[in-house]
């Protein structure tokens, strides 16, 4: 008899809460086996493909592509231990025990996949703890499942994606609505009771939707209210009042809505980017200065340094260099702030990011340690990140903890910006389009090729005279390369 294991989202790192499912990649009735991938998932930070650390014949998945799903929370149940003869087509179903029942013995699969992302792996057998079902105690409360219910088409992506709770959540909400009586009665005995949720998932979820937690019952042990409780509260709110509204104030409704409205939800990579804008602006007392530079003797040791035969050297590569020396300089502005302890922190590594447009939108890969790459060595690590990010396989760590940030608007045709510090970064180092320009050189007027630099700091790491100074250093070696070689 196969035992069904529930795997759940586990934690990806970085304090992410939930992600949004891309692609699944199994379907109900596949065998998978162990450290399979079974879904692509998208976080605020990048696309990951995430493995399941069970081994046996996928009976159920939780969640349609595109629905955004917590951290926790089911994303497929695995039979584990043999083929059901249902799924397999070849004689009658079998039943496997509820997700949350305790295992039987050992297997391969409890020995454990060894795969671990953060916050999940499967290398020792952890103890699975009984699911508590409202109105019954002991063993027979869990009562097993039905394997072939899943197998005739019961997939539960369709439920999880409209906000549906899984069949043992709504017969619990019957049984609670049934036990408590009449609204009056649950009034009174929420008033008196203290709010059992430790989940702040949950506590947003009741205060966006304007519930009082004190009026759900909780289907977890000892009370516990979960996700499915508030989702189930929600839902029942809004059918009372959908019943309460009549078809005159529908049309109506549907009438005034703009022809042609599109609206984008702001989640994922859009909804991260968002928030962190935003934070940015909140937090941070920012001020930009800039400057022309004439990059003509730039562009030509450029061309000096790309010899047949030699890796070619980047734009973007050397501007981070002279951007690492300056930084060597003036250290005020690789730093960040602490505002819990309201002290500003100097970092000793200089770890680059740099803004990267792809089609999922902007990224700012992070170049490790660009304080002690060479000029080669930035251009190779540019090229590979910027790949890297147009297929969106950036991972975490190479989408964080970044400590400058280089942003090289001039690939858009634009000559200036006055951009958004990447929080928790103090500066941000601009660089427009490099154009022909009529510029004074040696005395007489020529035509030049010039560049816009600016910078854009926290003017809480330092004044004005500091990011001057930063800012000239860079024109001075954008215009006379050779300085570098003070430094070297």
């Amino acid at each position: 008899m196969a035992v069904v294991r529930e795997f759940t989202l586990p934690d990806l790192g970085e304090g992410l809460t939930e992600a949004t499912i891309v692609q699944w990649m199994v379907e109900v009735g596949e065998v998978v086996a162990v450290d399979q991938p079974v879904v692509e998932v998208e976080t605020a930070k990048a696309m990951v493909e995430v493995p399941c650390p069970y081994g046996g014949v996928v009976t159920a998945r939780f969640g349609a592509e595109g629905a955004e799903v917590p951290v926790g929370a089911p994303l497929v149940t695995v039979a584990v231990g043999a083929v059901p003869d249902d799924l397999a087509g070849t004689g009658p179903s079998a039943h496997g025990s509820e997700a949350g029942a305790p295992a039987g013995p050992a297997d391969a699969a409890e020995a454990g996949s060894g795969n671990v992302l953060v916050g999940y792996g499967t290398s020792a057998a952890a103890a699975r703890r009984r699911r508590i079902r409202p109105g019954g105690t002991g063993p027979a409360a869990g009562a097993s499942r039905p394997v072939e219910q899943v197998a005739a088409g019961q997939d539960s992506s369709g439920a999880e994606a409209a906000g549906v709770p899984r069949a043992g959540a709504v017969a619990a909400a019957g049984a609670r609505t049934g036990a408590n009586g009449s609204a009056a009665a649950r009034a009174a005995e929420a008033g008196s009771r203290t709010v059992a949720v430790i989940s702040p998932l949950v506590r947003r979820m009741a205060r966006e939707h304007d519930l009082d937690l004190r009026e759900v019952t909780g289907s977890g042990r000892d009370g516990l209210i979960l996700r499915t409780d508030v989702e189930c509260a929600i839902r029942t709110r809004q059918e009372h009042a959908t019943a309460g509204a009549g078809v005159t104030d529908a049309v109506g409704a549907a009438a005034a809505a703009p022809t042609g409205e599109e609206r984008i939800p702001l989640r994922g990579m859009l909804g991260a980017a968002a928030e962190k804008f935003s934070r940015s602006r909140r937090e941070i007392p920012e001020a930009t200065c800039w400057v022309d530079a004439d990059a003509t003797e730039l562009l030509a040791a450029r061309r000096a340094m790309n010899v047949p035969g030699a890796p070619k050297v980047s734009l973007l590569a050397l501007l981070a260099r002279i951007t690492t020396a300056a930084l060597a300089r003036f250290p005020q502005l690789n730093s960040t702030v602490d505002t819990k302890t309201q002290e500003i922190v100097r970092l000793p590594a200089v770890h680059l990011g740099f803004a990267a447009q792809t089609d999922r939108g902007l990224v700012v890969p992070v170049v490790r340690d660009a304080h002690a790459r060479t000029v080669e060595d930035l251009s190779a690590e540019f090229a590979r990140l910027t790949e890297t990010a147009r297929e969106g396989g950036l991972s975490l760590a190479e989408l964080t903890h970044g400590t400058f940030t280089l942003n090289n608007y001039g690939v858009f045709g634009v000559d200036g910006s006055t951009p958004i510090i990447n929080h928790p970064e103090a500066a941000m180092l601009g660089v427009g389009r490099i154009a022909a320009k009529p510029w004074v050189h040696g005395g007489e007027l020529a035509v030049r090729q010039v560049v816009q630099l600016s910078l854009t700091f926290d003017h809480r790491v330092c004044d004005g005279g500091t990011a001057g100074g930063f800012l000239r250093f860079v024109a001075d070696c954008v215009e006379q390369p050779a300085l570098l070689l003070r430094g070297m």
